[in-house]
């Protein structure tokens, strides 16, 4: 791979997606870390997302933990993976955003999503069916109030009068929309001149669907007077890397089964027996809906998603408990060494200049060894 002033970017999505027998004090703390090593490692982004039932994912304001995590981290973007506007006011949501944008010094991303799980509108009396109008509806006002102007608006869920922002964004800051299989997502992403996250990028119904999706993102952009750039496509998949894919396999015993299962509950899909193990780690890795092996394993499926897309700018992995905290913290450790500089281009000088050294044999420390030995005799002869 060549380096270029734009090279893909890598973060994390994190929903989180922790066992529910987990303690949540830990589930916080080790979610809190992950965002830390993750600076640390040199990843560019994280997606923190709000879910309120299931106990599963269990952060329900993803613009407290962002405020937090900032204080934490050096340079990593953190954005709202994603705030379920329905949900919210719009001017409050609004509010709280910019708000964020100021407290992280322009590393916040704003991401939004009609929300996923039918419980979480249930509690509060809503219909999940309206959830997609409405988010629509929200985005009408916020994105005409991040650019200072007055709103006045009234829907069956919210009334605006002569609503505007009291402080202005901080910066320009990304803006994206979650995308499953449906062109819900690619839509919005096109008609408001938003990101795209593509949560089932990897799925094997939903990577089939990339190229329409992105299709669809460039014909409503135009519509609107956007332009549409793949560079603001993100796609998630989930991995787990170990040294061998025999270790990976034993690692993902801890989490994936019950998760996976929980996941199949809340999302559109086949029957599995998730329970078998062996069988469904050897079903994901077949299929390329996960990678649970090497580095090696993980270039080649961004390789084959680069294909199926035609080009995206960010890989995200899945912020799951597939494994134990460690083995997690190892498999993250992993893709930044093997698979981030494949991609960035760090590594390509590296390994030229180590093969420039190679390729003289030993040239180079026959000529040492002689420096050393005219150093000795010149020495002894100066006394």
């Amino acid at each position: 791979m060549k380096f270029t002033k734009n090279p893909m970017r890598f973060g994390i999505f994190m929903g989180p997606y922790h066992r529910p027998d987990l303690n949540p004090l830990v589930a916080f703390e080790q979610d809190m870390q992950t965002v830390v090593n993750l600076d640390r490692l040199g990843f560019d982004e994280a997606w923190i997302g709000e879910h309120h039932s299931g106990g599963i994912e269990t952060i329900g304001s993803p613009e407290l933990f962002i405020a937090a995590a900032a204080e934490r981290t050096k340079r990593i973007k953190l954005g709202t993976g994603a705030v379920t506007l329905p949900y919210h006011n719009p001017l409050w949501a609004a509010d709280r955003i910019v708000q964020l944008d100021y407290m992280t010094r322009g590393r916040m991303m704003f991401g939004v999503a009609p929300g996923q799980i039918v419980k979480d509108a249930t509690m509060m009396g809503l219909d999940p069916m309206n959830n997609r109008r409405r988010l629509q509806e929200a985005l009408d006002v916020i994105i005409p109030l991040f650019k200072g102007e007055t709103i006045n608006k009234k829907t069956d869920w919210f009334e605006l009068v002569d609503a505007h922002l009291q402080l202005l964004p901080y910066s320009d800051f990304d803006m994206a929309t979650v995308g499953v299989i449906s062109p819900s997502g690619p839509i919005i992403a096109g008609k408001y001149g938003m990101g795209l996250l593509s949560v089932a990028a990897t799925n094997p119904v939903g990577v089939e669907k990339l190229l329409e999706h992105w299709d669809i993102i460039e014909t409503e952009s135009r519509k609107a007077g956007h332009v549409a750039d793949r560079r603001d496509w993100r796609l998630m998949g989930p991995m787990h890397l170990a040294e061998t894919v025999e270790q990976a396999k034993e690692d993902v015993k801890y989490g994936l089964s019950l998760l996976e299962d929980y996941r199949a509950h809340i999302n559109p899909a086949a029957p599995v027996d998730w329970f078998n193990i062996d069988k469904i780690v050897d079903l994901l890795n077949e299929s390329g809906a996960a990678v649970i092996g090497t580095p090696e394993m993980a270039r080649k499926q961004i390789d084959r998603l680069i294909v199926k897309s035609g080009g995206f700018g960010a890989y995200l992995l899945m912020g799951v408990d597939w494994a134990r905290y460690p083995a997690t913290v190892r498999s993250h450790e992993l893709f930044a060494e093997e698979v981030i500089p494949y991609y960035n281009g760090t590594g390509v000088p590296l390994r030229r200049s180590f093969d420039e050294v190679m390729a003289t044999g030993y040239a180079g420390a026959t000529i040492t060894a002689a420096a050393q030995d005219a150093m000795a005799k010149s020495y002894k002869g100066s006394k």
